[in-house]
């Protein structure tokens, strides 16, 4: 079982920190205008926000951190890295096609689903069902983390389009999204005995 280098613990352990303060503070500077329960995230990095730039740095450095772990977990299957990975450069993309001050944006949209997208089946790509597998990259464990994530997309989707509890809905699962590569990357680290420093 390859081992896992303990930087990824890092890279994996800041992405929902900084996910989760990004949007914390974007609304904060946003001020009473802003809906949590009903507005989007995309809303905070809207051109014209108050608070675009954290917002959209927190993008961007969710981002980089699901590429870093995508890079560092060694023992999940590679098509299961490869989908972190995109789901990583998706994060990229949606920092850098920001949603527009009014009205919606295709482009953005795309770039949003196909992250969802991404971070919603790695899971399952990445499992390994030999039995020798850390747990979190296991085919039950993946296949409910999957299940899950797919379930607050539609979650989301019925509030969207109901006008609902749009901002509530896309937080949970954005955490959820988030916070499943840290999951990985610790059951992988106990699993193989604490990782190495090894840099790739």
């Amino acid at each position: 079982m390859p081992t896992v280098p303990r930087w990824v613990l890092f890279s994996s352990g800041c992405a929902p920190v900084l996910l989760i303060a990004g949007w914390l503070v974007a609304a904060f500077l946003e001020g009473a205008g802003y809906d949590p329960v009903s507005q989007t995230i995309s809303v905070l990095a809207a051109y014209g926000a108050a608070g675009f730039w954290v917002m959209t740095g927190a993008f961007l450095a969710l981002g980089v951190c699901h590429l870093l772990t995508a890079w560092g977990l060694r023992p999940a299957a590679a098509a299961g890295r490869v989908a972190l990975a995109g789901g990583g450069l998706a994060a990229v993309l949606v920092a850098l096609i920001p949603a527009p001050s009014s009205g919606g944006s295709l482009r953005h949209g795309s770039v949003v689903v196909i992250g969802f997208v991404l971070l919603a089946v790695w899971p399952v790509l990445a499992a390994d069902g030999s039995g020798a597998a850390p747990w979190a990259l296991r085919p039950a464990p993946s296949w409910v983390a999957t299940a899950v994530m797919v379930a607050g997309a539609v979650w989301f989707l019925i509030e969207l389009q109901g006008q609902g509890a749009a901002g509530v809905a896309e937080r949970v699962v954005t955490a959820v999204q988030s916070l499943w590569p840290f999951v990985a990357v610790v059951s992988s680290l106990r699993h193989c005995g604490g990782g190495d420093g090894a840099p790739g």
